[in-house]
């Protein structure tokens, strides 16, 4: 993988600010919930009208994901996170201001455009941290976005309660100016990574095949699953889908690379994403439903909107508490690992919920146990995204990844949609979902979890290669020739480690050289390459050998040179006479003088090659002292967030208390 973050750079104000701005993008998703059963007086509107004001977000957002992400690769992510949020200002403005339906649909769609910010954000980190950082940023980002969602609904539900609904969206309003700004002042500039031109016809294909499927997905309750118009829009989506496919097959900067997207960690990982979104989605919405239905039920708890959401608020604080678990995780065993766990804990999470749905707080410890697993799942697949593409399409492959977790959500909303629309009972004359519905839609949400643990051991194993240590690299005798003593002196310890093969194979002919290059050369093998083919850039605490690309002296055979041959003999040599046309040994030249020349040529070898491993060794030592540094700050910071995170359980847990002594 091809990084090329600044290595002086800890990140930590990076990180923040975008996990901010993923938590105000996920705001964006719940803001108007507690406001559905206000909106038509609100708004002068019918019910089926106005649910076009969540609808109009959704779509839209799907559409500019891929988009935003292409244009992010193509002109910088941290220039379109700027972009994206100048929609969300403005829409927000829009939304305050509206008495009238129109307006608002339009301002929740321009706030839809916003929901681009997030993939933006996760590819950026690639760019903009050093190694050591990037799994525990994208699972910190990952985790915000979880506790954006989480927290969203408790305060929409209190602004909405004790005062003017407008203010919902003047406050976001100003959240999206604060992340603006913060974006604009503390994120450096991240490079374009990709060339080419934005497929504008591809964007349409999409965007025309998302509306459609989206549309038909989220309608088809209210529409009839089998009217005309839900068939023909389902139907529409997959026409579109395979032409699009095809187009995008041939053209020459397509907006999805589909044969990148069809490399088998890509593939599984955006069908786990569809499944994992499924399910995180499908406990939400029967767990708030099961919180505020009526106690007489005999199965509701009889909370408020308020009240259930702050049940819920804690699900979300336990995101970002498992966020550097996962990271470890995957930094130990890899992400693949961490994305496995994460399923099974969301199955745990559904197997807790069917046994504790008659205690409130038995409801928020199953969603504690499924958004621990939410955590670990969403922080391992942005991971397993950027390892299995160029670094020139990180934002576009994260972006449809975030489009395929959209897919998931609105197939669960559908489906547990569905469901209890069923299984319904009878109360005061208005049919309500039943308890066997709820139980029912809680078995398919652990069903799907335990579909995406199993697709995700379709996934590639990491394939960790250890350098072979071939034949050719063990030191051979020399067929002729003498045999150097045991160096002694100043280089007597430069052949350790390192060295034992070049000093092995001192004083062999020109055969035994070559033969010792190419052991050294095999032993110490070219730079690994990532899944592209593309070179991986090695940092200098991989550079061990670097004498390893240095040839070795040769031997050159005299006789080889033919006339030139004199040029290239010693005076001791050129002494020598002659008989039969070969120079033969005089009293004056013995075998000894020329191993001891040989033996001085490879001790001057092996001193330039030891100045050269000083000179790396240094620059080592550098580095090491820049970790130990970066690694003091990430404990501190650590240390900093271990005390905020025990003052707000605290605080929790003491807000609980009092509210089950009430």
């Amino acid at each position: 993988m091809v990084h090329s973050a600044p290595a002086v750079r800890s990140g930590g104000g990076i990180v923040s600010v975008l996990a901010v701005a993923g938590i105000v993008g996920a705001l964006m998703q719940t803001l108007v919930v507690p406001l559905v059963g206000e909106l038509p007086r609100l708004l002068n509107a019918s019910a089926a009208d106005t649910s076009w004001v969540l609808t109009a977000t959704l779509l839209v957002g799907a559409v500019a994901t891929p988009v935003v992400g292409k244009l992010g690769d193509l002109y910088g992510k941290r220039r379109m996170m700027l972009v994206c949020s100048i929609p969300l200002m403005a829409g927000s403005a829009v939304c305050a201001l509206s008495a009238s339906l129109i307006p608002m649909i339009a301002g929740r769609g321009m706030q839809g455009l916003g929901v681009g910010m997030i993939p933006l954000g996760v590819s950026a980190l690639r760019d903009l941290l050093p190694p050591q950082r990037i799994g525990p940023a994208i699972a910190l980002m990952s985790s915000s976005m979880g506790i954006g969602g989480a927290l969203g609904l408790p305060i929409s539900a209190a602004v909405a309660e004790y005062a003017d609904w407008r203010m919902l969206f003047w406050g976001s309003a100003a959240l999206s100016v604060l992340v603006a700004v913060l974006i604009w002042t503390l994120v450096p500039a991240t490079p374009a990574t990709a060339r080419g031109r934005l497929d504008v016809a591809g964007a349409i294909g999409l965007g025309a095949a998302l509306v459609c499927l989206l549309l038909g997905v989220s309608k088809g309750a209210d529409w009839g699953w089998t009217s005309g118009t839900t068939l023909g829009l389902l139907g529409a989506a997959v026409v579109v889908l395979l032409l699009w496919g095809l187009f995008e097959l041939r053209v020459r900067d397509p907006l999805v690379d589909l044969r990148v997207t069809a490399r088998p960690q890509v593939l599984f990982t955006n069908l786990a994403s569809v499944l994992i979104g499924f399910s995180m989605y499908a406990q939400s919405l029967v767990v708030m439903q099961i919180l505020q239905l009526p106690v007489a039920t005999g199965y509701g708890l009889g909370q408020s909107m308020l009240a259930a959401g702050l049940w819920l608020a804690p699900a979300g604080l336990m995101m970002m508490a498992v966020s550097s678990l996962g990271a470890r995780l995957s930094a130990a065993r890899g992400p693949r690992t961490s994305l496995f766990a994460g399923a099974l804990v969301i199955a745990a999470g559904y197997g807790a919920s069917l046994g504790l749905m008659d205690w409130a707080w038995g409801l928020m410890i199953a969603s504690c146990v499924a958004n621990m697993g939410v955590g670990l799942a969403y922080g391992a697949m942005p991971a397993l995204i950027m390892g299995a593409v160029p670094q020139t399409e990180t934002a576009s492959a994260n972006s449809f990844n975030t489009l395929m977790r959209s897919i998931g959500t609105s197939v669960s909303a559908a489906v547990v949609g569905v469901v209890l629309a069923q299984m319904t009972t009878t109360l005061g004359g208005h049919d309500l979902p039943s308890e066997a519905g709820f139980r029912t839609a809680l078995l398919i949400g652990c069903g799907v979890a335990v579909a995406a643990a199993l697709v995700t051991l379709t996934l590639p194993k990491a394939r960790t290669t250890a350098a072979p240590a071939p034949a050719s690299a063990t030191p051979q005798p020399p067929a002729a020739g003498p045999v150097p003593e045991p160096i002694t002196g100043p280089f007597a310890g430069a052949g350790a480690g390192a060295n034992a093969d070049a000093i092995a194979d001192a004083g062999a002919g020109s055969d035994a050289d070559a033969g010792a290059d190419a052991g050294v050369r095999s032993s110490h093998p070219a730079p690994a390459a990532d899944l592209h083919g593309e070179p991986v850039r090695r940092s200098s605490a991989e550079v061990t050998q670097p004498f390893a690309r240095v040839s070795r002296p040769m031997s050159i055979v005299h006789e080889e040179l033919g006339p030139w041959g004199d040029a290239f003999r010693s005076r001791e040599e050129r002494a020598v006479p002659e008989e039969a046309g070969r120079p033969g040994p005089s009293p004056a030249y013995q075998p000894q003088d020329r191993a001891t020349a040989d033996e001085l040529a490879e001790l001057r070898w092996l001193r330039r090659e030891n100045a050269e491993l000083r000179r790396v060794n240094l620059e080592l030592r550098g580095d090491c002292a820049a970790v130990r540094d970066e690694n003091a700050e990430i404990r501190a910071e650590n240390t900093q967030l271990r005390r905020e995170l025990d003052v707000l359980m605290e605080s929790v847990s003491a807000w609980v208390k009092n509210l089950a002594d009430r």
